[in-house]
């Protein structure tokens, strides 16, 4: 059975959600193998969870340049190793990081690239929403292995057994010249809210939130759900709430189980970065708001009516 290479998304010594997912979907098409990318001890550190979702062997790449350079070391090692290996696919997560990878990684190999997937085939072939979710695709690669960016939360991550052996791969030094250098690091502020890709409930404010002290409605929603907190575009241009938080075609896409949007119109802008969560619900005065043509469960009301009630009860259920 080929390999497919995945590449682990960590950070603090912890795989993240999406790693798994990609795991997931790997074995539909061989036998996955993890790629990790980090500092000296990284792989010894994830080696048992990602044993748990099945990776066959963890491929160390560990420098000092994986915390010096951007993206470069990632695209390096996962080129040495399919270069080693032959893979069947290279799968990656769908970020904003993880497509710059997936780009080069296909320019460097030759082969065909699958950008923002929402599901994987046993042949390779790959599942798209394109144009704001107004088009659903069948994609496939027509040359080399292909190099997969898959969208969070699009596949339900199933444990599994796997050896995880781990082998040791020997990448090229990066060329300092032609790579950008990581000069500093600030951490994200964001409490003890989950992280919001990861999440699986998510609880988002628009425009209609009016102000960034009127957030707080949408905070203490989220806050009894146990959800993260996300924005549109509109919001966080208005100054509402961070752009580390914004939902959407320029911001973070997400796929939670709930998204819960409050005060959104449902540009497509927006909607490209929700519309593949499982189920969506959306409060907006209303009543023509894009938004509905998308949601489950839609209710034409004033947000700061709705909300509140929608919080205490489900504190009253949890109590």
């Amino acid at each position: 059975m080929a390999e497919v290479l995945v590449l682990v998304d960590h950070l603090d010594g912890e795989a993240k959600k999406s790693t798994f997912e990609l795991l997931t979907a790997a074995r539909r098409i061989g036998e996955p193998s993890a790629v990790v990318v980090g500092a000296a001890g990284s792989a010894a550190k994830l080696k048992d969870s990602l044993a748990g979702y099945g990776a066959a062997k963890v491929y160390a790449a560990e420098s000092e340049d994986a915390g010096t350079y951007l993206v470069t070391p990632e695209v390096n090692a996962l080129v040495a190793v399919a270069e080693q290996a032959s893979p069947a696919a290279v799968l990656v997560p769908a970020t904003a990081r993880g497509k710059e990878i997936a780009a080069r990684v296909a320019v460097r190999l030759g082969s065909g690239l699958l950008v923002d997937a929402v599901d994987v085939a046993e042949d390779g072939s790959v599942t798209q929403s394109i144009f704001g979710g107004g088009f659903i695709v069948k994609s496939k690669a027509s040359k080399g292995a292909p190099v997969i960016s898959l969208r969070a939360g699009s596949v339900e991550p199933e444990q599994a057994s796997g050896a995880a052996a781990e082998e040791t791969v020997s990448a090229p030094a990066v060329d300092a010249a032609k790579s950008a250098k990581i000069t500093g690091n600030e951490p994200i502020v964001g409490g003890d809210r989950p992280e919001l890709t990861e999440a699986s409930v998510v609880v988002s404010g628009g425009r209609g939130v009016g102000s960034a002290e009127q957030f707080e409605v949408v905070e203490k929603l989220a806050d009894s759900l146990g959800a993260a907190v996300g924005a549109s575009r509109a919001a966080v241009d208005s100054g509402y709430y961070p752009q580390q938080f914004q939902v959407g075609q320029t911001g973070k896409t997400v796929s939670p189980q709930l998204y819960i949007a409050l005060g959104i119109s449902g540009a497509i802008q927006h909607r490209a970065g929700m519309q593949t969560s499982k189920t969506i619900v959306a409060v907006n005065k209303d009543p023509e708001a894009p938004i509905f043509e998308i949601t489950d469960y839609g209710i034409v009301g004033d947000l700061f009516n709705v909300a509140p009630q929608l919080t205490s009860e489900v504190q009253g259920r949890k109590g």
